[in-house]
């Protein structure tokens, strides 16, 4: 007889929330924990209205916001419509079509992602400026004067999107790629102009992606400091350094950061939005097969116009820094130099080392506990991507100072502690503020190898006896060799970059390769900066190469 009962539903193991579907054990504590470090500097920067200095408040709000809230709108829409011109023109033309070229400029046009914003900024200050050699051989050559000052909005706003246009042409050209042919041939077929065609259709399909990569673009236009500071161009970043710095009041700078945050999250909100509405569909035919025949004059003019855009965000900037480095390094090239290289080198390996490793358990977690509360936990654990390194400084420092000031007068009263600092002044500061900007970063490739790892291995290695940490060292890790290392090379660069969260927390004396660009910018010492802005660059091309170098598949 067939026993028709059903089957009863185990109980629910210890600390098991099952109405959430998350376990509260090692691994849902762990995620929790990362997430809240995240939200630390947020509440911290809004906990700062809680005591107001009227004074200074009614000053910001009477001198300093205005001002700052204009710029920032200005660079935002001017920076949106920069990008998206540059990234989905070149990302177009390399999908779509064939010129002379086209084949290394599709990896080329990557390249200006090695170069930092703040190092495109003070080459172009000093080759465009009134003084600058174009200027003077234009005046003393051919009478021209009248050229626009490149120390304005414009000036910010034009080397912002020659520095980020990537993000847009990278994601729009794959994009193009995949639903772009079929989209040109479905207007054609509607009698429409190829001109047509991109304007009513294929550009309609690709505006998420588009979308996507501009958000991307402006939260780094949002987190920019150096470039700021080099065209003295005053921006929520600067302002909030000066706070700090020049006022010496962390509570309007925690202010400053909390409107900033205000705008980053308005940012994040479109990003995501524009990600809900991404579809993917699967193209029976090769784009490279369709791809439009232009006539020889159009081929040449469409190789001139992205040599040109090459040349100006990347080219001529590099060569100028390698002449300048021809001039100087005979008389900056000293020790000092070499504890520069150093303490990036140190701060961007422990940097990513931890990154990395919470990233993995955290990527972990996720795996071994599924659900939407772990998925929600995840996210949240990573939006500090998307805060400026300024307000993670802000909100991370006052916390960490308030629980030093506890352990000075604890231990002074039980000890006899005469010391000023215990943790002030040391790299915790600074690494927790890595972590928590730059965890999306390794989080991101070492998600998506576990994802690839299908759960037909975890099974098979637990039939055979594997316990979870034999699991993860004998059989993931070993699988996750190039997601991990991709992750690490990509935080390592992204931190020797970074430069307002090392300028504003590093222990005294540790200055590192871009705090230096920062210190010879600021006295307007192109030349001398220009030694170390190039060691960041020969660092920065290294993720280029990871973003445009595919591996041949194996036959397994």
């Amino acid at each position: 007889m067939t026993d028709h009962t059903l089957p009863q539903r185990p109980s629910p193991e210890p600390g098991v929330i099952t109405s959430a579907g998350f376990r509260l054990d090692g691994w849902g504590l762990f995620a929790t924990l990362v997430a809240a470090l995240v939200l630390v500097p947020v509440l911290v920067s809004f906990s700062s209205f809680a005591e107001i200095n009227r004074d200074l408040l009614a000053h910001l709000t009477q001198f300093v916001l205005p001002e700052l809230i204009l710029n920032t709108v200005w660079l935002i829409l001017g920076v949106a419509l920069g990008v998206s011109v540059l990234g989905v023109s070149l990302a177009w033309l390399v999908a779509m079509c064939d010129f002379p070229g086209r084949r290394w400029l599709d990896w080329a046009l990557l390249l200006p992602l090695a170069l930092p914003a703040y190092v495109t900024a003070f080459v172009a200050i000093d080759l465009l400026d009134f003084s600058g050699p174009l200027q003077s051989w234009l005046r003393q050559g051919w009478g021209v004067t009248g050229l626009p000052d490149i120390r304005s909005r414009g000036g910010v706003i034009g080397v912002m999107s020659l520095a980020l246009y990537p993000y847009v042409y990278l994601i729009a050209k794959n994009a193009f790629a995949t639903q772009g042919a079929i989209a040109l041939e479905a207007a054609q077929s509607l009698g429409l102009s190829r001109r047509q065609g991109f304007v009513r259709v294929a550009l309609p399909m690709a505006r998420p992606w588009i979308a996507a990569g501009v958000m991307l673009a402006l939260m780094e236009t949002l987190a920019d400091f150096g470039t700021m500071a080099v065209f003295n161009y005053d921006t929520f970043t600067t302002a909030i350094y000066k706070a700090w710095y020049s006022l010496f009041s962390l509570p309007a700078a925690a202010q400053l950061a909390s409107i900033l945050i205000l705008f980053v999250l308005l940012v994040v909100v479109f990003e995501q939005r524009s990600r809900a509405q991404m579809r993917y569909s699967t193209v029976g035919r090769s784009a490279a097969s369709r791809r439009i025949s232009l006539t020889p004059g159009l081929a040449w003019l469409a190789f001139a116009y992205a040599v040109t855009v090459l040349l100006l965000a990347f080219l001529i900037p590099v060569t100028q820094l390698v002449l300048w480095t021809r001039e100087v390094i005979l008389q900056d090239l000293d020790a000092r130099y070499w504890a520069f290289a150093w303490h990036s080198v140190l701060l961007a390996g422990m940097g990513a080392l931890m990154v990395v490793a919470v990233g993995l358990l955290l990527a972990y977690a996720g795996r071994h506990r599924p659900g939407s509360f772990m998925a929600w936990t995840q996210r949240l654990a990573t939006l500090g991507y998307a805060f400026p390194g300024a307000v993670l400084a802000v909100g991370l420092f006052i916390p960490v100072a308030t629980l030093d000031n506890w352990l000075i007068d604890t231990t002074r009263s039980w000890f006899g502690f005469q010391g000023t600092g215990i943790l002030k002044g040391t790299l915790l500061v600074m690494l927790l503020a890595y972590l928590v900007r730059f965890l999306a970063v390794g989080f991101g490739p070492i998600d998506s190898g576990l994802h690839r790892i299908t759960r037909n291995v975890d099974e098979a290695a637990r039939s055979l006896g594997t316990s979870t940490s034999g699991l993860l060292t004998r059989v993931h890790l070993p699988m996750l060799r190039t997601s991990l290392r991709t992750a690490a090379v990509l935080v390592f660069v992204d931190i020797m970059k970074e430069m307002p969260i090392t300028l504003m927390t590093r222990p005294f004396g540790w200055d590192t390769l871009a705090v230096r660009v920062f210190e010879m910018t600021s006295e307007g010492e192109w030349a001398r900066a220009a030694l170390p802005s190039l060691a960041i660059v020969l660092t920065g091309i290294i993720p280029v190469i990871l973003l445009t170098w595919s591996p041949r598949p194996s036959r397994t």
